[in-house]
């Protein structure tokens, strides 16, 4: 007779049998292979089948997935997070009441038979005969044990875990043969610990510990009878016995567990009766996966570990290794979120910018000399509902982020650092007009560049000439304009690099002269790193976020650490400290001072108002606010804000309180030493002495923006003036 495929020609018994894996011996002696007979019914051969003769690691002890807990500074939790909600324990660490009933309702003859229990498949297969159906399996525990382990590895892929429980008579075997090494060589404890640890038991709960926490809120050391005969029910079927949608059907199964377990003398008739009469108690802890559960809008900064961690090659060569890895979970990670610090920054971005306002606002601080980033918030939510999003505003688009936004003058302290670098006194003069062109050409990194753009200040009130100390105060676009001009594109690109200062989407800075204008978009992370280093004596720290994390073995990883690395003298850092003080004590971020410590920092608003910044640092912290339409589409004119007016937005009076309240109280308590400073001579006052402000180095450069013979200024390209107005943005 020609031999059928599977599943063609075979009787209902026989299919029966064959779909739940009845008739595994059969169809291993129909398939021509040889299983030792011993072996079979009592594992006490040594031999195996050709191929099988080495277990797989991955049996002996599987790689199981559990949640990862993600801890802020003090140990807190922050989030645990997870693709399978279980933590592995050891028997110690499990009721003896949830050993006993799981045997007895999953495999009564678990300690008497080997890894097949040949007089269970034979009872099963005469069950279903009679019945005409399946009505009933044979599979042990080992079997079962060894079918999990391979849906486990599939993890979430569909075609893995359709492959690991396809019901064909060359999986079965397979499964069987692992299953014979498996007893021999790991033994029957171990086996049940690994089952108990690895099953299904509904509601998202991977394992008995998970099931215990789940539904009753304990250890599963601490389950008692009636608690531990419910859990044991669910395996067969976690969605229909779930206690917490059909309690009638729960109890119905639970008592089930109990007589049999009565039947085996695992408790006696009176305690099974006892237990039996009780109601299901439940005290069900809900599933909370995933950084959206994450309180005082840490689930960004939650997010960022995600993405540190999978971005990183010290947990991994590539990503698919570190996917794998971060899937697998177990770990805990110490980060570097400061509670207080994180707090304040929500508070302070909750009290000013609503979650249903036309604009949002992000911050982070990080701190100077570590890099450590101590808190990252914004005002809408971490979620998917509506006024929430789960895209960072306060970090680089390959963090997570959006395109960034355009920083407006918080970029200028940047092109005064470069120019000071090279030799240009903090007291040098422009005339600074209300309106001007670029000069042109200007040098580049590679070339020059040349064009006939134009750029004004933000009101024509105010009249330059200005050295840096006051153009930086009021924040004057023109005298910035120059200072790039005459020192050149390239410098200034160098600085940015140095102080870690990039754009959000990752391409390279554009050279060319509006850069002193803030006009290509970055981050707030980028932005509080980059100002930290004026803060750290001109070092530069790179962010970082994790402290340390040990793995599910309890080993310590290898994690990144900040890179430091010197981007200007500290008599540089120093200078711009000076300032940057200026600009809180009687300059455009007034609104931003603190009281009772020393802070600087600088304003920032983008062109056509779709992005308002502070940025600052005290000596031991720097933040960066930004305040905007993440879209780039909403111009913040005639707005309301976090229930203000605002006919338009500037960085003062809606980034420079948020940063002012935000650092306020994530400083409160903590040391407030003094920030150092340099002399920076008033050139208005000199003139008015009779010094005509050319000071050394300082003094304009012959050619370009230099004074007329007779009076007044020339600015190339634009008409002879004698003065001009200014402005801040």
């Amino acid at each position: 007779m020609p031999k059928k495929r599977d599943g063609g020609g075979l009787s209902k018994t026989q299919q029966a049998a064959k779909f739940l894996g009845v008739s595994v011996l059969a169809g291993a002696v129909l398939a021509g292979l040889a299983l030792p007979a011993a072996g079979a019914l009592g594992l006490t051969a040594k031999g195996s089948v050709e191929g099988f003769d080495n277990i797989p690691a991955n049996l002996k002890t599987p790689q199981l997935s559990q949640r990862t807990r993600i801890l802020d500074a003090n140990g807190g939790e922050i989030a645990k997070v997870y693709s399978r909600d279980r933590t592995v324990v050891g028997l110690k660490d499990m009721s003896p009441y949830i050993q006993k009933a799981i045997v007895a309702i999953e495999d009564a003859r678990f300690y008497e038979h080997g890894a097949v229990d040949l007089k269970g498949i034979l009872r099963a297969v005469n069950k279903n005969a009679q019945s005409g159906g399946v009505s009933q399996g044979a599979s042990t525990l080992t079997q079962q044990y060894v079918k999990n382990v391979f849906i486990e590895e599939a993890g979430d892929d569909p075609d893995k875990v359709a492959q690991a429980t396809q019901q064909t008579i060359g999986r079965k075997i397979k499964e069987l043969k692992y299953a014979i090494q498996v007893e021999k060589e790991l033994g029957k404890q171990k086996i049940l610990q690994n089952y108990l640890n690895i099953t299904f038991f509904g509601q998202q709960a991977y394992g008995i510990e998970a099931a215990a926490q789940r539904y009753f809120s304990k250890h599963a050391k601490d389950l008692n009878l009636e608690e531990s005969a419910l859990l044991a029910g669910l395996v067969q079927s976690p969605s229909r016995y779930d206690p917490v949608n059909d309690p009638q059907e729960a109890t119905r199964r639970r008592n089930t567990v109990l007589q049999r377990m009565a039947d085996l003398k695992d408790v006696t008739q009176a305690q099974a009766d006892a237990a039996a009469k009780k109601p299901i108690k439940l005290a069900v802890s809900r599933p909370k996966n995933g950084c959206i559960t994450a309180g005082d809008g840490a689930g960004f900064f939650c997010d960022y570990i995600r993405k540190v961690f999978l971005g990183d090659r010290s947990f991994g060569k590539t990503r698919k290794i570190r996917a794998q890895r971060w899937n697998e979970g177990g770990m805990t990670i110490h980060t570097t979120l400061d509670p207080q610090t994180q707090k304040s920054i929500q508070a302070s971005l909750s009290d000013h910018v609503y979650d249903d306002d036309p604009v949002a606002g992000a911050a982070t601080i990080v701190e100077p000399g570590t890099g450590k980033i101590l808190g990252m918030g914004q005002s809408r939510p971490y979620g998917f509902g509506e006024n929430q999003t789960v895209i960072n505003l306060s970090v680089d688009h390959r963090m997570g982020g959006g395109a960034g936004y355009q920083p407006g003058s918080t970029f200028k302290p940047v092109i005064a650092a470069a120019a000071l670098e090279q030799g240009t006194s903090p007291e040098q003069e422009y005339p600074s007009p209300y309106r001007m062109p670029y000069p042109s050409p200007v040098q580049t990194c590679d070339g020059e560049w040349q064009g006939t753009d134009s750029t004004q200040n933000e009101n024509k009130e105010e009249v330059g000439p200005y050295g840096m100390k006051e153009a930086t105060a009021k924040s004057v676009n023109t005298y910035f304009v120059q200072l790039i001009s005459d020192m050149g594109i390239c410098p200034a690109v160098k600085m940015a690099q140095k102080m870690g200062i990039e754009r959000a989407d990752g391409k390279p800075l554009q050279q060319v002269p509006s850069m002193t204008l803030g006009v290509q978009e970055m981050s707030p992370l980028t932005m509080a790193a980059g100002y930290a280093a004026f803060a750290n004596g001109g070092e530069y720290c790179s962010p970082v976020a994790i402290e340390s994390i040990t793995d599910a073995r309890g080993r310590e990883l290898k994690v990144p650490q900040t890179s430091c690395r010197g981007a200007m003298s500290k008599k540089t850092a120093d200078t711009i400290t000076t300032l940057l003080k200026g600009v809180v004590e009687d300059g455009t971020g007034r609104e931003a001072g603190l009281r009772g410590r020393d802070s600087a920092g600088k304003t920032g608003t983008s062109d056509s108002r779709y992005a308002a910044w502070f940025v600052g640092y005290t000596p031991n912290a720097a933040g960066a606010v930004w305040v905007g339409d993440p879209q780039h589409k909403r111009k913040m004119y005639d707005i309301t804000i976090g229930g203000v007016p605002h006919d338009k937005v500037y960085g003062a009076d809606t980034p420079g309180p948020i940063w002012r309240d935000a650092m306020t109280g994530a400083l409160d308590g903590r040391p407030a030493p003094g920030l150092p400073t340099v002399p920076i001579d008033d050139p208005a006052k000199d003139k008015s002495q009779g010094d005509d402000g050319d000071k050394g180095p300082g003094k304009p450069k012959p050619g370009r923006h230099g004074k007329k013979p007779g009076g007044g200024w020339h600015i190339p390209g634009f008409p002879d003036i004698l003065g001009g107005g200014n402005g801040g943005w």
